[in-house]
């Protein structure tokens, strides 16, 4: 008999639904090769895909080894790669709906399950009704005997999936809060500030790569070259298009949360050494007001620093002085 001929398989990539492979069939081969490559099953897609693929571009040094290790079992591999991005907007956007639907769907759920508990509840409610009354004890050799025995063991076995369907009550339940709490992670203000300084720092280290010294081991670190330079810059001006895109996305985000009074503006420009600010529902006295950062007095020898973005409140020294001196008024009276 000949060799088995092995099908077509086809990787495609969209920002949209991410990295996916076509053609793929139980029993083929592919599955080991995949599991090796570090793809994953997804049994809402029906699909292999490369994990962490959505929203971002392709993940090349994942393709090319899939690419070579399927060509090597035998299958001829195409491949189909949409390089276009959508805008963070619509990222957001997307993540917000799947985000929706996921808790919709986690609450249906929650609520089937505690409706399976309930009725598992009454099964042993009823089971426990058909015993003898009183806890009367097995009469050993009686006519009733096995029929006493069952009983028992129905209550006892009714008793058993009544906790199982309780506890999985409980777990769709606390999956469904999660879910349902996604999106208010996701914008958290603090969250939404530590985004932007990430972006930020992303930016900066990309736009670093362009100039950066290269290495060889004859001549050692040398500067790159204006070629070398502007071959960099334009490899990486997708990808600085679109961190660019998502930090102006988040600082409208972050604007937008100011302005309603959802997050907090403070820094040097209205907070002063001797001032106190309000740090996790703690108030400390301010030793030093850096650029990114607010230095805060403790009862040790060292200051603490924490991110202006995470200042909850404040009060001026003289609304300070104010206070002490209302509450020394307040105790001699």
């Amino acid at each position: 008999m000949g060799e088995r001929t092995r099908s077509v398989l086809t990787i495609i990539h969209t920002h949209e639904a991410g990295t996916l492979i076509e053609g793929t069939a139980r029993g083929d081969g592919s599955a080991a090769v995949l599991k090796e490559q570090r793809w994953r099953w997804s049994r809402n897609l029906g699909a292999w895909y490369v994990p962490q693929s959505r929203d971002r571009r392709p993940k090349h040094h994942v393709i090319r080894p899939t690419v070579a290790a399927l060509e090597a079992a035998g299958f001829t591999v195409t491949i189909e790669l949409d390089e276009r991005t959508r805008s963070a907007a619509e990222v957001d956007a997307a993540r917000t709906e799947r985000a929706n639907d996921r808790a919709a769907a986690l609450d249906a759920k929650a609520d089937r399950k505690a409706a399976d508990a309930d009725a598992a509840w009454s099964k042993h409610l009823h089971d426990v009704d058909r015993l003898p009354e009183g806890g009367e004890p097995i009469k050993v050799g009686h006519h009733s005997e096995g029929r006493h025995r069952k009983a028992l063991d129905r209550a006892w076995s009714s008793m058993g999936k009544s906790v199982e369907a309780n506890e999985a009550a409980e777990e769709a339940e606390r999956r469904a809060k999660i879910a349902a709490s996604a999106n208010g992670a996701r914008h958290n203000p603090v969250t939404v500030a530590n985004r932007i300084e990430k972006l930020q720092a992303d930016e900066r280290r990309m736009q670093r790569r362009i100039t950066e010294q290269t290495y060889s081991y004859e001549h050692g670190y040398q500067d790159a070259t204006p070629e070398k330079q502007a071959a960099r810059a334009e490899a990486l001006a997708p990808h600085l298009a679109e961190l660019r895109d998502q930090i102006e996305f988040w600082e409208s985000v972050r604007a937008e949360q100011i302005a309603s009074g959802q997050a907090t503006d403070y820094g040097r420009h209205n907070v002063a050494k001797g001032d106190a600010v309000r740090v996790r529902g703690t108030w400390y006295v301010v030793a030093r007001c850096n650029a990114k950062t607010v230095a805060v007095e403790t009862q040790y020898s060292w200051t603490d620093k924490t991110p202006w973005h995470e200042v909850q409140d404040h009060r001026t020294s003289a609304q300070l002085e104010e206070a002490r001196a209302k509450k020394a008024a307040a105790e001699v009276a």
